[in-house]
């Protein structure tokens, strides 16, 4: 399948090693690569300085998907399901700007379904959504050792105490819409 089949959205839930870890399961995604966007501090950001909040950038993932498989509409849905967008600039332990929820809009119908998602899952939650809405500028992917950080640490602690649960949750809710339905 050539490139121009796949439709791109990026996404920030606070730690960008979660969803990248969440996004990757799903049918339809064909690529997700964990980086930064959404700062005014010039240059190509490094984690350390993301890190501290002085950037203004957001911790990301940049997610490639075939819309034949996996609409945006869903994709957004589950994004949304998948971490706690009611917090304002925080996801459980991780505070601070970069871990804001954040979906960055590359056209106009990507902004438009968007909106429509975030109406929908008002209901969700007992709390405002918090969840900023952006276009998207310059996105910087991150260093290596952050690409498919939970496939290549799964034993580590972060990732069995705080993703693994997010991956059983993701399972749970939307398991038709996974690459491989659990057993």
């Amino acid at each position: 399948m050539k490139n121009q089949d796949f439709e791109m959205a990026t996404l920030g839930g606070g730690c960008f090693w979660c969803v990248e870890a969440v996004l990757q399961e799903l049918r339809g995604v064909v690529k997700v690569v964990s980086g930064y966007t959404g700062g005014k501090a010039p240059g190509r950001p490094t984690y350390r300085e993301v890190c501290s909040g002085l950037t203004g950038h957001a911790e990301v993932v940049q997610v490639a998907f075939d819309p034949k498989l996996l609409s945006y509409h869903d994709l957004l849905t589950i994004f949304m399901t998948s971490h706690d967008p009611t917090t304002l600039n925080r996801q459980g332990a991780d505070v601070g700007t970069q871990y804001r929820s954040v979906i960055y809009y590359l056209s106009e119908d990507q902004k438009r379904t968007a909106e429509r998602v975030l109406g929908e899952m008002e209901s969700h939650y007992d709390r405002p959504i918090q969840t900023e809405l952006s276009p998207l500028g310059t996105f910087y992917e991150a260093e290596e050792h952050h690409q498919d950080y939970y496939r290549n640490n799964t034993s580590q602690g972060y990732c069995t105490a705080v993703i693994s649960p997010k991956i059983s949750k993701l399972r749970k809710m939307h398991a038709d819409k996974l690459k491989h339905r659990p057993v």
